[in-house]
Formats: structure tokens, sequence, C-alpha cells
């Protein structure tokens, strides 16, 4: 019991003077902050590349099962594989943008760009034969709205701050 209560004291004085030293717990928050975003980079990275071989692996088989040239599949699905990766690679790409730059308006201004992606592959895949479609259109017109009016702003904001 001995030998575990002094470094367990000493321990816990570092604590307490580390919470105290607003500097040095700052420096501590951004490492844990950088280790968080370079292990979320990796892991989008992981995604966009499975997703990648996934979406590889239905265009083989569907250009190349018989009859050739006809898709099993729908073509609107295959589309939203497609966006599917865009997506993974804006988020990807607000990531790195973090990374490299702390720039909170320039991020901004990626993650408004990354949901509008995310709403226009919604309405590419959107089933038109379904009753309440008229409602998620509405929805979505309104959020390609609201969003492109917030992109106008960030990025008129972010212009006027350019030298």
């Amino acid at each position: 019991m001995r030998s575990w209560g002094r470094p367990l004291i000493r321990l816990w004085q570092e604590t307490v003077l580390l919470l105290r030293d607003n500097q040095r717990f700052l420096q501590l928050l951004s490492q844990i902050e950088g280790i968080a975003t370079r292990v979320l980079a990796i892991g989008m990275l992981l995604v966009v590349i499975v997703a990648i071989i996934d979406l590889g692996r239905i265009l083989t088989v569907e250009l190349f099962s018989p009859p050739l040239g006809q898709f099993s599949f729908e073509l609107v699905k295959i589309f939203g594989l497609f966006l599917n990766v865009l997506v993974a690679l804006e988020i990807l790409e607000n990531i790195t943008a973090y990374l490299k730059t702390h720039v909170s308006s320039q991020i901004v201004e990626l993650v408004i760009v990354t949901s509008l992606i995310a709403i226009a592959r919604k309405i590419i895949i959107l089933d038109i034969s379904q009753p309440e479609t008229v409602a998620k259109l509405l929805g979505l017109a309104i959020a390609i709205l609201a969003l492109s009016a917030s992109y106008w702003i960030v990025r008129r904001l972010n212009y006027r701050r350019r030298p």
C-alpha cells in the first residue's frame, strides 16, 4: 500500500497544478484535441477506402454480369453510392482543414458545402413514388435555402477578411 501511495499523491498534486495553470491546461487540451482529430481522420480515411472498394465491387458486378450494359441495380442507387463517397471525402477534407488551420470561418464554410452535397445526394436518391415525397421535398428545399443563405453569408464574410 505504501509503494502506491507516494506516486498517487504526486500524480494528484501534478493534476491540481495542471488545473490551476491555465496555459498548461490549454496546451494539454490542444494535444488531446490534435490526437482526437488525427484518429478521426484515420477513421474517415478507412471509411472512404471501404466505400470506394464497395462501389467498385458493385460497379464491377453490374457492368460485367449478363445482360451486358444493363443494370439490375437501380442507377439512382449507384449515383447515391458515388455521392456517399463524395460526402465522405468532403468530411475528410473538413477534418484535414481543421488540422491545418484552426480558422473556424473556413471550416464552417466547408461544413456548409458538405451539408449541401449531402442534401443533393438525398434529392437524387429520393423515391418519387412515395406519398410523403412532397413533405420531404419541401423540407429539403427549406434546408437548401437555409444552407445556401448561410454559405453566402459565410463566404462573403471570409472574402472581406482576406487581404
